[in-house]
């Protein structure tokens, strides 16, 4: 299951996945938000990211207007890794050497054909478990 998030700001991209997920039989959690009324982006990172450390999700989507405020807020909860990728290179890099849990976008940078990429990319690309990728990852571990 993918947990999904986003602030207005992130908000009609948040739905343009949520309907690619149904059309590709992809469970998801939607955390919110429910509509373009302003709101706060740390409530929907944090919810998404607590839903992936929990396990109740395997990875999650976080979108504002730019994808950084809600990153940095979903990056905030221990054993998140998430990822602000603009194109397909950096979200299967953001897999394969950094194993990140948590996918961010920018709604108002990303248009939604290209975001569909991205996350298509993001779901499909698998950690590559090589040691460096490892060892680099658990340097990235705050104590």
């Amino acid at each position: 299951m993918i947990a999904i998030g986003s602030d207005h700001g992130g908000y009609e991209l948040k739905q343009e996945i949520i309907r690619y997920f149904e059309e590709n039989h992809i469970e998801y959690k939607d955390f919110g938000c429910d509509s373009l009324v302003s709101c706060d982006y740390p409530n929907y990172g944090k919810q998404v990211a607590q839903a992936v450390v929990e396990g109740t999700c395997e990875k999650g989507i976080v979108i504002c207007g730019t994808g950084i405020g809600i990153s940095i807020a979903a990056n905030k909860v221990k054993g998140i890794r998430a990822a602000l990728c603009h194109d397909c290179f950096s979200a299967e890099a953001t897999r394969a050497h950094n194993d990140a849990n948590v996918l961010a976008l920018g709604g108002r940078v990303v248009g939604p054909g290209l975001a569909l990429k991205i996350v298509e990319t993001f779901l499909n690309t698998e950690f590559s478990k090589e040691e460096r990728h490892t060892r680099r990852i658990n340097q990235l571990e705050c104590e």
